[in-house]
């Protein structure tokens, strides 16, 4: 078994947080899942999936991680350290040792963390989840004032590989909650050359239109795309049958 090889986001968190983000490097899975896919739901040998995630465990140390079954929703739950999967798009956990995860393959992972420590939260950020308040749903679960907050946007698909339709469009366009956030949201939709009325959205930018709208300023990462990174990273769009990388916060209690 290949050692899974782990992003680790540079921004800065208190020291008792922690933070990665999995690649497709390690791990067991064999093609298209090569090789460290830890989803259930698409389609791998599920004893693959089981040892890859038994494996990341060991490598972060951690009591528990909170999977979730995305649903592309705004539902965010607290995590527990009791095994069951929870249906939602988003998890926070305010006790050490539980890991808070989303699964991706090119939809926007964003991870939360107020400046004291004291509250973590993982976020599954796809274009209806991001359209429809799911990030608002998370900053809204923390106790501090929206600036008291750090953000990192996790490997998505880019701006130049995200071809979309006019629902897109109008979806964050009604979904705008300011003039400020209307102009920032617009500037994200660039016009696609390949097709009439199909547009290139950048899912980073749209995120931090989102959080500056907020009141959230302290927003890091977002330089990765993943459909274009086949060697590190899975991507729906580019492959359909495929794995999904995990990205995952916790507060470690041995500090």
């Amino acid at each position: 078994m290949k050692a899974p090889q782990l992003l680790i986001p540079e921004w800065p968190v208190p020291a008792h947080v922690k933070a990665c983000i999995s690649t497709r490097q390690g791990g067991v899975s064999d093609a298209p899942y090569e090789g460290f896919n830890l989803a259930s739901h698409v389609g791998d040998d599920i004893d693959s999936v089981e040892r890859n995630r038994t494996q990341l465990l060991q490598e972060l140390a951690v009591d528990s991680v909170q999977w979730l079954e995305q649903v592309h929703g705004t539902k965010l739950v607290e995590a527990q350290n009791d095994g069951r999967v929870r249906t939602a798009d988003a998890c926070y956990s305010r006790a050490s040792g539980i890991a808070c995860a989303v699964m991706t393959a090119d939809c926007l992972p964003v991870l939360l963390c107020d400046e004291d420590g004291s509250q973590v939260a993982a976020v599954h950020a796809g274009w209806r989840g991001l359209a429809e308040g799911i990030i608002s749903e998370t900053v809204a679960s923390f106790s501090c004032a929206p600036e008291k907050l750090m953000v990192y946007l996790g490997p998505a698909i880019s701006a130049r590989a995200f071809e979309v339709g006019i629902d897109v469009l109008e979806a964050f366009f009604e979904s705008a909650k300011s003039e400020s956030h209307l102009q920032a949201v617009s500037q994200s939709f660039k016009p696609s050359h390949a097709l009439a009325m199909k547009y290139l959205a950048d899912i980073y930018a749209l995120a931090r239109a989102e959080f500056d709208e907020l009141g959230v300023n302290r927003v890091y990462g977002g330089d990765f795309c993943t459909y274009s990174d086949a060697e590190r990273f899975y991507s729906y769009r580019r492959d359909g049958v495929t794995g999904r990388m995990a990205s995952l916060i916790w507060i470690d209690g041995s500090h």
